[in-house]
């Protein structure tokens, strides 16, 4: 079987595991991975390769993506996003909505982002989230990575949704923990959600239960 699948990802299980569930429908032996990792507690648009589309995984990536996300003010995380418990800012008041539109858009363009501490990223062959747990200080260097878009599209103290359109490399989570200390309240993620990757949408994904439900073929991209 060879082909792009477009899969929906729930929140609660990572992309890996997606990948397992979705392996258990194909033909055996059938090669799979995806374009993009979204982590546990993110939902939406994973690109699940098959085959020989496996090849085009660097091109896919390459492509840039789009995310609806929810930014909690008021509060940090160590993770920056709900896998740790929230402490609370210091003082923190709600910052005026221009205000929060305004600091948004200046992470629009080619910037410098330090990635989360607990990332996947690796430093000298290890991931720095495994570092961490383990009780080793890390130091990660900023990399520039490109913001095409970013904009306010609801605010209610404490919670701003924001859309971002982003290129490779990106951490919607850094953005959350930026934007809190550029307003000086402190911010973190709540909610993720991929809903496009280069030329696919998540209008077009599927769940993992219509998958196990209709089998693979009828949502197969050749």
């Amino acid at each position: 079987m060879n082909g792009i699948i477009l899969l929906d990802k729930p929140a609660g299980i990572s992309s890996a595991g997606a990948v397992n569930s979705v392996k258990r429908v194909l033909p055996r032996k059938t090669k799979i991975g995806h374009a993009g990792t979204l982590d546990p507690f993110a939902t939406g648009l994973l690109v699940l390769l098959l085959g020989n589309a496996t090849k085009r995984c660097e091109a896919l990536m390459n492509q840039p993506k789009q995310y609806d996300a929810t930014i909690r003010f008021g509060a940090t995380t160590e993770t920056d996003d709900p896998e740790s418990p929230p402490q609370p800012f210091a003082e923190a008041s709600a910052p005026a909505i221009e205000l929060v539109q305004e600091s948004l858009r200046r992470f629009i363009g080619n910037i410098e982002q330090i990635p989360p501490a607990y990332s996947a990223l690796k430093i000298q062959g290890k991931r720095a989230c495994d570092r961490v747990r383990d009780g080793e200080s890390v130091t990660i260097q900023p990399r520039i990575v490109r913001i095409y878009d970013a904009a306010l599209l609801a605010y209610e103290w404490p919670d701003a949704k924001v859309r971002i359109d982003c290129g490779r490399g990106t951490y919607i989570r850094a953005i959350a923990r930026d934007l809190g200390k550029i307003l000086n309240v402190g911010g973190y993620l709540t909610e993720l959600r991929r809903t496009k990757s280069g030329e696919f949408r998540i209008e077009e994904a599927v769940t993992i239960d219509t998958l196990q439900r209709d089998g693979p073929d009828r949502y197969l991209i050749t």
